[in-house]
């Protein structure tokens, strides 16, 4: 016979199961007569994109998670597709908190698809990852050999502002980028268990709290040689390479705020307009 703090776990844990979040955002973008345009739009869930106003190159999304936050067992899921050169530029209405999660990791799905003559620019606020929080995190994008990608992504650990360090908890993040159909670039990030003593080695972060990337196709050694001439205003550590036609700037800080003003500066010499939200 089941004892009775058996039976009250088990009806903890599928109360909070019943409780956990879901959202999914589904949606394409098209150019006609030099407009881009949303086609059909599907939203579930705490996940929503609003279209604020439109821009004069494209259409801009914001996204907003009503769940407040991302909490253990929470999943999302997001789809987008820009053809017919199609200009699209997505952010975040504000920067995404990860919760401590006592059981199940999160899952967060990214997949983008961008055809010929299109742009994408990836550019969400940075996602803060409090103590012991468990995430999982995957970006699947196909772009075609014509098309071109801005994508950026900060990832803070543990609420700097609040002098909090992430000690204990697991980021797993997994990239995969195929270009004409071919993969060009294939990344997975794990840390696990002792999160805050692995960033404190040199190898890895040198102590940071905040680690970030922005991946630009196309991409060569001249636009490098470029975002390299920004290197005397960095106040944290940035790597810049190329290869198989694609760039990316590797970001490392202190905290959130100088890692997104070197990020900035970055981005001002590839020529991309920021989202106005980076701005305020």
């Amino acid at each position: 016979m089941r004892s009775d703090a058996l039976v009250t776990s088990l009806t903890t844990s599928s109360v909070f199961e019943a409780n956990r979040a879901r959202g999914a955002v589904r949606f394409d973008v098209h150019a006609r007569d030099g407009v881009t345009r949303r086609g059909a739009l599907h939203e579930s869930g705490s996940l929503r994109v609003r279209f604020p106003s439109p821009e004069d190159e494209g259409l801009s999304g914001v996204f907003v998670n009503t769940a407040g936050g991302v909490a253990g067992g929470d999943r999302f899921d997001i789809e987008i597709s820009a053809i017919d050169s199609a200009r699209l530029t997505l952010t975040t209405a504000a920067a995404e908190k990860v919760y401590r999660a006592p059981g199940a990791a999160a899952q967060l799905s990214i997949s983008l698809k961008v055809g010929a003559g299109a742009h994408l620019g990836w550019l969400p606020q940075e996602t803060i990852l409090f103590n012991r929080a468990r995430v999982h995190r995957r970006f699947d994008i196909e772009l075609d050999e014509a098309a071109s990608l801005l994508l950026c992504e900060i990832v803070v650990f543990g609420r700097t502002a609040m002098g909090e360090r992430m000690e204990q908890g697991e980021f797993v993040d997994r990239w995969r980028l195929s270009r004409g159909g071919k993969l060009v670039f294939a990344e997975t990030v794990r840390l696990d268990g002792d999160i805050g003593a692995k960033l404190a080695r040199s190898a890895v972060a040198r102590g940071a709290a905040a680690i970030g990337t922005a991946l630009i196709v196309p991409g060569d050694e001249a636009l490098v040689e470029r975002l390299r001439e920004a290197s005397d205003s960095f106040a944290g550590e940035v790597g810049i390479s190329a290869w198989n036609g694609f760039a990316m700037a590797r970001f490392c800080a202190q905290d959130a705020a100088r890692l997104r003003a070197d990020m900035m500066a970055v981005l001002a010499r590839t020529g991309a307009a920021l989202p106005r939200l980076w701005l305020n």
